[in-house]
């Protein structure tokens, strides 16, 4: 029996970084982990992550695209989900996510997706919780550190890095196309790897991977994913 092809050959995957995780890991993500590094970082398993692509592609490809709402607050997400929805037809909100826009529906952006895309899940919390509020499917980018609390399908990757975060945005975007039969072959797919990157400016410094957000306030590992459960 031939083995299944992957989206991309490791070599792709391995360039962009999607399988390098951080130096902290929640207890939902060990089972993601193929190994630590000498240096400490978590390395995620490149076949689940591909596998992981095709399935959340076509979960998504059973939704209307214009009832799919894909949210990224942090700087280097906000590109990729902008193009992702705009190749799909989604609703894209990149930045500050309002309160009240699944739960109110006075609020003037009220929005009643039938099923919620985050990039991170502790940035987009507020996402995150509203979806849960309204019960609406969750599907995630998960790192080593993230927690998956309310996630019902979760994608480990690297959620921090630039070319990972377009490299998965844009197999997820053709994978979807292929799924609803807007396209049938890959080089149908005519967005490019750098329509999903953030572009840097002049001046700004490459962000790490080792972000805030897997610390405490004294810098020691925050203990924020003890005692939580997820769906995923």
């Amino acid at each position: 029996m031939a083995a299944q092809q992957t989206l991309v050959d490791s070599e792709t995957y391995l360039k962009s970084g999607a399988h390098i995780g951080t130096r902290f890991k929640s207890w939902e993500m060990k089972k993601y982990i193929f190994k630590i590094r000498k240096d400490g970082l978590n390395v995620l398993d490149v076949g689940t992550l591909d596998e992981r692509i095709k399935f959340a592609a076509n979960f998504l490809a059973r939704f209307p695209p214009q009832k799919i709402l894909v949210v990224a607050r942090k700087l280097y997400t906000q590109t990729p989900v902008r193009v992702f929805a705009q190749a799909i037809g989604a609703k894209a909100i990149a930045g500050r996510f309002v309160p009240g826009t699944l739960t109110n529906p006075k609020a003037a952006n009220f929005f009643e997706p039938l099923v919620v895309f985050t990039a991170e899940p502790e940035p987009d919390a507020q996402a995150i919780e509203e979806a849960r509020k309204a019960n609406i499917p969750v599907i995630s980018l998960a790192s080593t550190n993230n927690s998956l609390r309310n996630i019902d399908l979760a994608i480990p990757t690297n959620n921090k890095g630039r070319k990972s975060l377009a490299l998965v945005y844009w197999l997820l975007a053709r994978e979807f196309l292929k799924a609803t039969n807007a396209i049938k072959e890959d080089a149908e797919f005519t967005k490019t790897l750098e329509d999903f990157e953030y572009k840097m400016q002049e001046g700004e410094k490459e962000e790490s991977f080792e972000r805030s957000t897997e610390r405490g306030r004294f810098g020691k590992p925050n203990k924020r994913f003890d005692n939580r459960r997820s769906r995923e």
